[in-house]
């Protein structure tokens, strides 16, 4: 009886250890992931790739990178595996390793397959652990977890700039040692969740809201479109935002990227805030307003003046921002007992349509110019509108 009433309230605290754990492994896992794609001016000089290459190099990652993440969710929905976390790590390790000193081409791809899967192992079991360490807050829970993501991404390219393009790419082995430190404390994050899974076999099952399938499908497409939305305009942001400032206010690059990195801060901390908010308001509210309400912003920023450009595009990152968390919490109590594959579905979708869509604006700004990508993107929170699809969950705010 004592340890039965104990144990309620200890499952029911949010584990802030565990969460910072998980958010860190993040950082590690994402920093090494963009690290990959920060050295291809490096590894088109050393072996003479052409531009097809590395496509080829690029598509390689994210076939692996996107593809295989729902498969994988899918897979430890039904098996789970607490130290798949490590294994999926010890990837990435491979992979960096066989980069810092691959002989050929293929050796190349066969490193960019290694690190992508990593990614696949990491992002569906890491984000069911952020939920078990939730204590009934998961939008707060997966916003810790992702800012984590957050600052890792943009860490790579900088740690790129500052370590490998200056020692070669021989340096890029060092970063092995972050691989081997995210290894540890996986570890130890894999003992606690086999302890949590133990526990969770003799849990009453989570029955799934009173909605037909069909109506969860167009829900789910429902919520595909608002991340196509989302990381469309957000690859127009990340990949052109500096080369649109330089043209059109004619800045340098240095103040360039200074705006680049406020945009980037503000995502950062719409990212911190989104979760919680949902939590609160309940994740609908919070969709509509993230996609659908920055389109008066995005509608008006290629008409204003540099001060109001850097204004809105803060503005522009809080907001969208705080939609992935609520987002993704919104799918996993859609798909109650799926959330590995909820997660890796999402997480590749998100991968994948972010890296088609600054391949898309990079053909359209070269033969239409920078201008006119800034132009038409601004009609893509438009598609929020299909936010009006989403039913309310229980356990959501109306």
């Amino acid at each position: 009886m004592t340890t039965a009433a104990a144990s309620a309230p200890d499952q029911d605290r949010t584990r802030f250890r565990v969460l910072g754990a998980i958010s860190f492994s993040h950082f590690l896992n994402d920093m090494l992931q963009s690290l990959l794609l920060a050295t291809y001016p490096l590894l088109k000089g050393n072996y003479q790739l052409s531009f097809a290459e590395i496509g080829l190099m690029t598509l390689t990652y994210q076939c692996t990178a996107s593809l295989l993440q729902p498969l994988v969710g899918l897979y430890t929905d039904k098996k789970p595996m607490p130290y798949s976390l490590v294994l999926g790590m010890g990837a990435t390790l491979c992979g960096l390793l066989l980069l810092s000193s691959a002989g050929s081409f293929p050796l190349l791809l066969l490193a960019a397959a290694l690190v992508g899967t990593g990614s696949s192992v990491f992002h569906p079991e890491s984000s069911r652990v952020a939920r078990m360490a939730s204590g009934g807050r998961p939008g707060l829970a997966q916003s810790i977890f992702q800012v984590g993501g957050n600052a890792g991404s943009a860490s790579g390219p900088l740690l790129a700039a500052l370590i490998v393009i200056p020692l070669g790419q021989g340096s890029i082995a060092w970063f092995g040692l972050a691989a081997l430190l995210a290894m540890a404390v996986l570890f130890k994050i894999g003992q606690w969740y086999s302890h949590q899974q133990r526990k969770a076999k003799a849990a009453a099952a989570v029955t799934p809201p009173p909605l037909s399938p069909a109506r969860v499908k167009l829900t789910l497409f429902a919520l595909l479109v608002l991340l196509f939305s989302k990381y469309f305009y957000t690859a127009s942001i990340t990949s052109y935002f500096t080369f649109y400032l330089i043209q059109h206010f004619g800045l340098g690059v240095q103040a360039a990227q200074l705006h680049l990195f406020l945009f980037l801060l503000a995502v950062a901390l719409g990212t911190i805030f989104g979760g919680p908010i949902g939590d609160a308001i309940g994740r609908k509210r919070v969709i509509w307003f993230s996609i659908l309400g920055i389109a008066p912003l995005t509608l008006i920023l290629p008409y204003v003046n540099l001060f109001w450009t850097s204004v809105l595009s803060l503005g522009i990152g809080f907001v969208l921002a705080s939609a992935f968390p609520a987002i993704i919490i919104y799918a996993q109590e859609l798909l109650p007992g799926r959330v590995g594959m909820v997660s890796g579905m999402f997480y590749g979708f998100a991968f994948g349509i972010g890296g088609i869509g600054a391949a898309v604006l990079g053909q359209l700004a070269d033969s239409h110019g920078i201008e006119f990508v800034y132009r038409l993107c601004a009609f893509l929170p438009l598609l929020g509108l299909v936010a009006a699809l989403l039913p309310d969950l229980r356990g959501d705010k109306v």
